[in-house]
């Protein structure tokens, strides 16, 4: 068992065995617990993030949840360390079956107290750092059969107050989705996009949700009343990579029990309250 909860499953629909998966932004929250559900299931799993203690660390981790693993650390941001990095997982291991593309920057900020800077900041780490990403991997991936998956957010489709840079990059990411779906079909490279809901047990809630009071608030606005994990989030990317979704591309997946059709239970009203502070 590790930190997010996940053990390695006896019996499972997902066989990943002899295939390379890279999780950008894999070594904290939501993008780690994605990374540790595909060692699990057999994969050689390579992470990247800015830090090289956090790679090291979970480098570490996957290994001892299922075999072979590396990383890098790059900010998505340089495009030359990405490339680089992903050249080198490329060298290490072959062909990337998988790509799981999830760095992200987010705080809450009215636009009227948001400088450009602070919009630029979002803007590169989400939607640059997503293109760098993209095509940093094509090169190596296995084509046909590759699977590219972004993590989005809701605020790409539900407008929320103090999320102005986060909305525009989410939305950007959404549509490189999509676009890629269109321009890597005919080489058979699925591309398509998981949008989380609340997701326990990562720092970004635990910024967003400190208290009891606020966890019971983001609970009540979810349809199936409860948060949230990364196995959650993990197991939609197990299947989208799979094979069972070998007709899927495309196609933008919110994993939130429900939370995006109830308008996120409220959520920008908070966030407005929390960047008016």
């Amino acid at each position: 068992m590790n930190q997010n909860g996940i053990g390695i499953r006896e019996e499972s629909v997902f066989d990943f065995s002899g295939k390379t998966v890279l999780v950008i932004g894999g070594t904290s929250g939501i993008n780690r617990g994605v990374a540790e559900m595909f060692a699990t299931q057999g994969a050689r799993v390579a992470v990247a993030s800015r830090s090289q203690d956090k790679v090291s660390d979970t480098v570490r981790a996957l290994q001892v949840l299922g075999g072979e693993a590396a990383g890098f650390a790059a900010d998505v941001r340089d495009t030359a360390a990405v490339g680089q990095g992903v050249a080198g997982i490329h060298d290490r291991f072959g062909s990337l079956d998988v790509v799981v593309s999830g760095a992200a920057g987010n705080f809450p900020a009215l636009a009227n107290e948001l400088s450009s800077n602070g919009f630029r900041a979002v803007m590169d780490i989400d939607l640059l750092g997503t293109f760098h990403v993209m095509k940093a991997v094509f090169p190596y991936l296995k084509k046909p059969g590759a699977s590219i998956i972004n993590i989005s957010a809701p605020q790409a489709f539900i407008p929320m107050m103090a999320q102005i840079h986060v909305c525009a990059a989410k939305a950007g990411v959404d549509m490189i989705t999509r676009t890629l779906a269109l321009e890597w079909g005919e080489a058979g490279v699925r591309v398509n996009s998981v949008v989380p809901g609340p997701i326990d047990g990562t720092e970004g809630m635990a910024r967003l949700a400190p208290t009891e009071s606020i966890r019971e608030k983001v609970v009540d606005g979810v349809p199936l009343g409860r948060f949230g994990t990364p196995q959650d989030i993990g197991n939609a990317c197990l299947f989208l990579a799979s094979d069972l979704a070998g007709f899927i591309t495309g196609a933008v997946i919110p994993v939130d029990g429900g939370w995006a059709q109830n308008n996120c239970g409220g959520m920008s009203d908070y966030l407005a309250s929390l960047a008016s502070k």
